[in-house]
């Protein structure tokens, strides 16, 4: 039988827990799932939540969907600020919901440490923070936990969203009770590959797995090529498909390396017509990119992914009939064909022209 005592931390940790994913989903999460440190056991540094909190015994993951309907208008190039704005809000909320949630929790009487939604990454790699390596990995937090599942991307699909969600997280000294994860039949990637098809930087490999072991359940997903692919098309710096018949919102053309080698030296070379375009009324403030500020022209293995096929079918194909991302004068953006962006690109002067390719 049970001491007393114990019986009662249980009970208290129960009722905690629920007053957790209560206030979570309250605040604009759409699931929340709960993984202890034990869990976690065997994972890459990353997986480690002691990194931020050396006391904690467990943490909060959750996710905020993405508007889906301004999905569709991202993709077929009719809609460049609405999700961009979206996106952005998004992240906003699900780093407000983690602290939010870390305040309630550290006058509770347990010390917990909240973690924004993104562009928060580790000092003390070789490469500082141009390694891009998070504190805590949202994704391993929330496929232990029961809140998605990996894709073949590598991005969290949840079965109701897909993969337009935005992960929060918050690490904690509260021992609050642990969900499980999703059952593999609960998986609907299917290998379909869209995802991989949908990217202009070549990022996912799509060829070769990577498997992960946290706390003894095994994940996997796609090995990625280097990161600097996807600073260099999602952040803007170019973002024309090498099929030459659509693009991201990237206005700019200049080479998609084929080698990874040749990736940091060709963002390098984009930088300064990058900072000489017009830019976006909006941006995403981030340390690691010039003028700390980045644009979101991409996102397409993210936004494509949707529990249903059909649906992954027709954003693809939005997506490769919406042609090519042409900047005007007055700095607006508008796809045209293929065609027209060639000969657009024709009529400016050499000074101007340098800007794109």
């Amino acid at each position: 039988m049970e001491p007393k005592n114990r019986q009662s931390k249980d009970h208290a940790m129960v009722k905690l827990t629920r007053r957790v994913k209560d206030l979570a989903l309250a605040y604009g999460a759409s699931a929340v799932g709960i993984v202890t440190r034990e869990m976690l056991e065997g994972g890459p540094p990353s997986a480690d939540i002691s990194y931020v909190l050396p006391t904690a015994r467990s943490a909060v993951s959750f996710c905020v969907p993405l508007d889906k309907g301004l999905i569709d208008g991202w993709f077929s190039k009719k809609g460049l600020t609405a999700h961009f704005k979206d996106n952005i809000q998004k992240n906003t909320i699900s780093s407000g919901i983690s602290l939010e949630l870390a305040n309630y929790l550290n006058q509770k009487g347990f010390p917990s440490t909240p973690l924004t939604a993104n562009t928060a990454y580790r000092s003390d790699t070789k490469g500082g923070y141009l390694d891009e390596k998070p504190p805590v990995s949202h994704r391993y937090l929330a496929v232990r936990s029961g809140v998605g599942f990996f894709g073949l991307s590598g991005n969290v699909l949840t079965p109701r969203e897909g993969a337009a969600v935005i992960l929060g997280s918050v690490v904690t000294e509260a021992e609050l009770i642990p969900t499980e994860p999703l059952a593999k039949d609960e998986n609907y990637c299917d290998d379909c590959r869209l995802c991989e098809a949908s990217c202009a930087s070549g990022f996912i490999n799509g060829k070769e797995r990577v498997s992960i072991t946290l706390g003894g359940v095994d994940f996997s997903y796609t090995r990625k090529r280097h990161h600097s692919r996807c600073d260099y098309v999602c952040g803007g710096f170019a973002g024309l498909h090498k099929s030459g018949k659509w693009s991201t919102w990237s206005p700019a053309r200049f080479p998609i390396p084929e080698e990874d080698e040749a990736f940091y030296p060709a963002l390098l070379n984009a930088i300064g017509p990058y900072l000489k375009r017009p830019g976006q009324d909006i941006a995403v403030f981030n340390v690691i990119m010039p003028g700390d500020k980045v644009e979101l022209t991409c996102g397409n293995c993210q936004l494509i992914c949707h529990p249903d096929k059909d649906v992954r079918k027709a954003r693809y194909k939005m997506l490769t009939q919406s042609g090519v991302v042409v900047q005007n004068a007055d700095g607006t953006r508008e796809a045209v064909t293929p065609e027209k962006a060639k000969a657009h690109l024709e009529k400016m002067d050499d000074d101007r022209r340098a800007l794109y390719e």
